[in-house]
């Protein structure tokens, strides 16, 4: 079974460390956690996102367009990632692979 990750999160949290543009986003997530998101997913992502409000496209740099995450991203990446720890560490327990109860 693969690790599932939603590509949103994914973005935001390779836009958390700085502005990057859509290549230096996708290969930072393959570096990071080898995810390999297509242009096709990237692209949607990143447009859905603007829309959100989450990120903010910056002016373009020759043919590259750097990204920012938002405040509004900030927050709601922290509160994602912050489920994602407390599921997590649920399932670690119930597996027996962590301290804690079950």
């Amino acid at each position: 079974m693969a690790a599932e990750a939603d590509p949103a999160v994914l973005v935001l949290t390779s836009l958390a460390e700085g502005d990057k543009h859509g290549y230096a986003i996708t290969r930072d997530i393959a570096e990071q956690v080898g995810v390999q998101l297509g242009p096709g997913t990237l692209y949607g992502v990143l447009a859905r996102l603007e829309d959100d409000g989450l990120i903010e496209a910056l002016p373009a740099e020759g043919r590259r367009r750097p990204y920012r995450i938002t405040a509004t991203g900030q927050r709601a990446l922290a509160d994602q990632v912050q489920q994602m720890r407390r599921v997590a560490e649920l399932g670690l327990r119930r597996l027996g692979l962590a301290g804690g109860r079950a």
